[in-house]
């Protein structure tokens, strides 16, 4: 794959933008949301005026071939916009994928050629009633058509639910056990047997149809088997999580910027008690600055994990996982905090605060809901601390100490603290079998997820700041700073408070966490808070 010069993808986005600007306003936003209206001519345009599905297509097959970065910049930017209409494009994406990674070269240059020409919507037909996201209690069956002792065909039976673009998509890929074990195939709307249901009345994202999918001995040739191989479905399930999550992982990072852009203007035109709310740090350090800082800390590990895949990478999943997970949670509190900030006007739904709340919920659940992600990111990262026998974050740990003497403002320090914390509790864990309590693991992926997030943040504000937003370097790295002690209060107050909640046996627990220099590392917190509160004034002021 070939990835997108910065003045194409710049060309990129500065198009979507114009579009935007002209067609997509607040106010035809909000009527397709209270319509519940599929905006196909908007797609329609998105994918055959501004190419836009071109980014997902190699450049062998007519696409743009955008790497991991590229699509990052333009998914936060697409739902920073409308994550509904974010969403069709995401779902044309995800219906590629089991063709991207596992088909034949025919099949890659037929299918993906067609997309590329013809600006095809796609669908991805995994998800099931009862299984939901768990692919290994797939029911859907796919049965040999046998003709002279050849496989010629498959007739595939059952249903799928959730499917985002399910009641208006042209393609679809769809997940099925064959003989050999679960496999993709190709279905074309319109094959006898296929149909779809209603849409649903969804929560938020309404400007995207989702619908479920009833197949009923659908007839598909044996060339449209991807790969051409039975079984190999999961796996190449599989091998896309790190780069699908983190498309999500963005959706989350602009629509929770998109509603706190309008609670930091809000807040500095609404007077209260003769000052505007900007003025008042029980406003500002409680709805604005925590979010900001949760959001850029995502964005950070967001383009972290983009440049391992670019760089050839793509086993991504558990990063992956990190990435989805704080940026949708950090997404969704934004949207929460951004209505608060708003008060009562934000509950009602003349302020696009509510509905992007409404929105960037689901980012929350669909590939992969958040409590998933701390099931697979604690699994991951226990299995290390066992094969590393405990070295795995403490080896970190010393490698942040070393940007701490290089970069002394970055906050390297205290997450080299936070790192240790973590090693040592998973290793009580493991001295006391605590992680036989669902409950402590799940909190273990939590905590894995702001440790990373907090080093990852920290080095790169220290050495390679983003120019996705315009914050200064000085000003991403006292947001690191802020972050990495959240990292690291939440890790050891948190971390004791379940331990000693699920009877570890350590009388001296509380002294190996170090708990009195986590509390020193706090100092500064407020005033490096005081600072990202100005910035964000000047970076995004009243129009």
């Amino acid at each position: 794959m070939t990835y997108l010069d910065v003045d194409t993808l710049n060309m990129v986005l500065s198009t979507l933008k114009e579009y935007a600007e002209r067609k997509l306003t607040p106010t035809y936003l909000l009527e397709l949301d209270a319509k519940d209206e599929f905006p196909q001519d908007v797609l329609s345009e998105l994918y055959e005026q501004l190419g836009l599905h071109l980014l997902f297509i190699p450049e062998e097959y007519g696409g743009l071939g955008g790497g991991a970065y590229d699509i990052y910049r333009v998914s936060e930017a697409m739902a920073g916009i409308d994550l509904g209409i974010a969403t069709g494009v995401l779902a044309t994406f995800l219906g590629t994928d089991p063709i991207v990674v596992g088909g034949t070269e025919e099949q890659k240059a037929h299918w993906m050629g067609r997309i590329a020409e013809e600006g095809l919507l796609v669908a991805y037909g995994a998800t099931e009633p009862q299984a939901g996201s768990d692919l290994a209690m797939l029911s859907t069956k796919a049965v040999q058509v046998v003709e002279d002792g050849q496989v010629t065909g498959y007739k595939i039976s059952g249903r799928k639910q959730w499917i985002s673009n399910g009641g208006v998509a042209s393609l679809y890929t769809i997940l099925a056990n064959a003989p050999g074990g679960p496999s993709w195939f190709v279905v074309e709307r319109g094959a006898p047997g296929f149909t779809y249901g209603k849409p649903e009345d969804k929560h938020g994202i309404r400007a995207s149809n989702t619908a479920a999918l009833f197949l009923d001995e659908v007839y598909v040739p044996a060339e449209r088997l991807v790969g051409g191989v039975e079984g190999q479905g999961l796996a190449q399930a599989q091998a896309v999580f790190g780069y699908t999550r983190l498309m999500v992982g963005s959706f989350g990072l602009g629509a929770g910027w998109a509603a706190l852009k309008r609670a930091i203007r809000y807040g500095q035109e609404r007077v209260q008690g003769g000052a505007p709310l900007s003025q008042k740090q029980a406003y500002t350090h409680k709805l604005w600055a925590p979010n900001a800082v949760r959001l850029e800390a995502a964005r950070a590990y967001i383009e972290w994990v983009a440049e391992r895949i670019d760089g050839g990478d793509p086993d991504q999943q558990t990063e992956g996982a990190v990435a989805k997970y704080m940026a949708t949670e950090a997404g969704n509190k934004a949207a929460e905090d951004a209505i608060q900030a708003h008060g009562g006007y934000g509950y009602t739904k003349e302020y696009m605060v509510e509905k992007i709340k409404r929105d960037v919920r689901i980012t929350c659940i669909y590939e992969g809901t958040s409590e998933i992600l701390e099931w697979t990111m604690a699994r991951d990262r226990w299995q290390f601390h066992l094969k590393t026998r405990g070295a795995y974050y403490n080896d970190w740990a010393a490698r942040m100490d070393d940007i701490e003497r290089a970069h002394p403002n970055s906050g390297a320090g205290t997450v080299a603290l936070a790192m240790r914390t973590l090693a040592t509790l998973m290793e009580r864990f493991r001295i006391d079998r605590l992680t036989r309590n669902q409950h402590i693991l799940f909190r273990l992926g939590e905590w894995v997820a702001y440790a990373e997030t907090a080093a990852i943040f920290a080095e790169r504000a220290a050495t390679k700041p983003t120019d996705a937003i315009n914050f200064d370097q000085a000003t991403q790295q006292t947001m690191a700073r802020i972050h990495a002690r959240e990292a690291a209060r939440k890790i050891a107050c948190e971390g004791l408070a379940w331990a000693i909640g699920a009877g570890q046996t350590d009388p001296n627990l509380a002294a190996a966490l170090n708990l009195p220099a986590m509390y020193q590392a706090q100092v500064g917190q407020i005033d490096d808070m005081n600072v990202v509160v100005q910035k964000l004034i000047e970076a995004f002021p009243v129009d």
